[in-house]
Order: C-alpha cells, then sequence, then structure tokens
C-alpha cells in the first residue's frame, strides 16, 4: 500500500539546488534564509476540481496552472519567485497522474527557479493549494493603492482568452489550441513585474476579469478611470467572435493572468523604452482619473458605465468550470 510519505517521496522530494533554502522537504517545516535587505512576498491560492478546471483536465496542466497563478500574484508585486509549499488532496494514488501532475509544476518551477520546500497530502476529494513565497526590495513593492489621476493604464499580452476557451468547453464546442492553452497552462509575468518596480504606481494581476481586478485597484487607490474598450489587447483567435462577446471576455473573464498597471507621465519615457525591449506587447487602455468609477469610451463618443462584475466564489449563480 502506498503512504502519504512514498508520495512525498517519490514524486515532490528534488535536490535543492538554492542557497537560501537551508532545511527542505522532510521535516516539520522549511528553513529558508531571505536576502538582506528584503521584504518577504507571501502568496496561496486553492485550486478544485469543476471549480478552477474541468473534472477532465490533464493533471500536467493543474500542476503547471496551480503554481503559475500563485506566480502571478507575485508578478504583481514586483517580485522574486522562491520557494513554494503544496498542499495536495487526492481522492486516489495514481501513479500516473502524480507523476504528470509533478511534471507540470516542477517543469513551470524550474523556469521560475522556484524550490519546493514543503507541504502535506491528504485523500479526499481533489485539491491543489500552493503558496509561494519570494522577496522584493525593502519599500519597492507594487501595490494596489497607488494610482493617481493622470497615470496611464496599460495591460500586457492580450485579455479574454482564458474566458472564451472556458466558454466554449462549457458549450461542448471545439476550442481553439492557442485559446486553450492560455486557459490551461498561464504564463505569469514575473519578469514584467520585477521590471514595472520604480515605474509603476500600481499593479494587479488580472485573475477575475479586467474591469473587477481593475475595480479593486480604483478602490484601494481612491480614484476612477476612463477606459478605451477598442484598444483593448485581442488574439487573433479571439477576433473570430462576434464583437458583443468578445468584449464581455475581455470585460468579465478571469484566467488571462496578465498584468494591469498604472505609469506616471514622470516615467513615460522608461514605459516606452521597455516597450522596446520587451517581447510581450504592452497596450494603453486608459487613464487614472480623480472621479470615482470606470467609464467606458468609445471611439463615436459614446460613453458608458459597465458593471465592475468579476468571478465571485459565493455569487450562486457562477460556475467556473
Amino acid at each position: 500500500m502506498t503512504s502519504e510519505f512514498d508520495l512525498i517521496e517519490r514524486y515532490f522530494s528534488r535536490s535543492v539546488t538554492r542557497d537560501d533554502v537551508v532545511l527542505g522537504v522532510g521535516d516539520d517545516a522549511a528553513l529558508l534564509n531571505v536576502p538582506a535587505g528584503q521584504q518577504l512576498v507571501v502568496a496561496v491560492d486553492t485550486l478544485l476540481a469543476g471549480r478552477h478546471f474541468p473534472d477532465d483536465s490533464a493533471a500536467f496542466d493543474i500542476g503547471w496552472k496551480a503554481l503559475a497563478v500563485n506566480l502571478s500574484d507575485l508578478a504583481a508585486m514586483g517580485a522574486t519567485p522562491a520557494w513554494a509549499t503544496l498542499a495536495l488532496t487526492l481522492p486516489a494514488a495514481d501513479p500516473d497522474w502524480l507523476r504528470e501532475f509533478a511534471e507540470g509544476f516542477y517543469q513551470l518551477a524550474d523556469a521560475h527557479q522556484v524550490a519546493l520546500v514543503g507541504g502535506d497530502t491528504t485523500r479526499g476529494p481533489l485539491s491543489v493549494t500552493v503558496q509561494v513565497q519570494g522577496h522584493v526590495a525593502g519599500a519597492k513593492a507594487l501595490r494596489r493603492d497607488a494610482a493617481a489621476p493622470g497615470d496611464a493604464l496599460l495591460v500586457s499580452g492580450s485579455l479574454g482568452d482564458a474566458a472564451c476557451a472556458l466558454g466554449q468547453l462549457q458549450r461542448g464546442e471545439t476550442v481553439a489550441a492557442e485559446l486553450l492553452q492560455r486557459l490551461n497552462r498561464p504564463q505569469p509575468r514575473v519578469s514584467l513585474g520585477q521590471a514595472l518596480v520604480g515605474m509603476a504606481t500600481a499593479a494587479i494581476d488580472v485573475s477575475d476579469g479586467l474591469l473587477a481586478d481593475l475595480g479593486h485597484v480604483l478602490a484601494a487607490s481612491g480614484c476612477g478611470a476612463t477606459l478605451w474598450p477598442e484598444r483593448l489587447p485581442t488574439s487573433a483567435a479571439l477576433q473570430q467572435l462576434p464583437y458583443e462577446q468578445r468584449l464581455a471576455c475581455q470585460y468579465h473573464g478571469g484566467d488571462d493572468y496578465e498584468l494591469c498597471f498604472t505609469v506616471p507621465a514622470e516615467h513615460y519615457a522608461e514605459l516606452q523604452a521597455l516597450r522596446q525591449r520587451e517581447p510581450l506587447p504592452l497596450t494603453e487602455i486608459g487613464v487614472i482619473e480623480a472621479e470615482p468609477g470606470v467609464r467606458c469610451q468609445f471611439g463615436d463618443g459614446r460613453i458608458e458605465r459597465p458593471p465592475q462584475r468579476g468571478f465571485d466564489h459565493f455569487r450562486e449563480d457562477e460556475a467556473r468550470a
């Protein structure tokens, strides 16, 4: 019979190459050295089968995404990832599933030099909880509460792809490969977040929908924004949708894990330089204003005030997967 400790030893115990890990997997807790002059940055997320990913999702994709959503939170803070812990609840100890899950998790962890330093395994309905820890220079972290009127509002990459893929899966439709990739294996924008430190005033990752997540920044900063919907960055695959359906995915769809951030005029030259060297598109989609709320201004002069709803686990009519 496979024990909990067998699972840990076989799939989640690896030689740690980071010098700041004093003690990793195998004891009651990890011992870690935080670099001098740095603040510890911690994020945690839980993914549930049938809620955050379809029940038939590939184990590799679940392992990847469980880490990616947390790394995205660190990216939004401008932090450097360092360590992770994993709490895994399994209905059964399936060796093939565990091997693929670990491969997905470690492929992304290795890409960002993240060491798995501890966790827990237990039996029950499938759920994955990952906590990541990183660091950022003291008082330099990007936050939600520092946007100011006049700041440019930007977003990385493209928006609405993951929501489109999920909707098509739920309706039993064929999903374009590039959209499915965005849903199953999001790319946390870690290097971009680090590059924005000292340049951006505020940042957030788009996990629950652009309008909802932008609303968090505006509420924390005590200001509003005008958004230019026709400038929202759109992938070639998403452009195949009817306009209103596409816009709904971009407004309210989550799981893109792009960064939404604000940049003041005095750092605009730095932003332009970053755009030149950053392979990821950085699109200006609006401006921060003193008047509260979000106004969507179209090229014909029309202005709309859309609802800032996003994904909410406790809204009765929500369905994630």
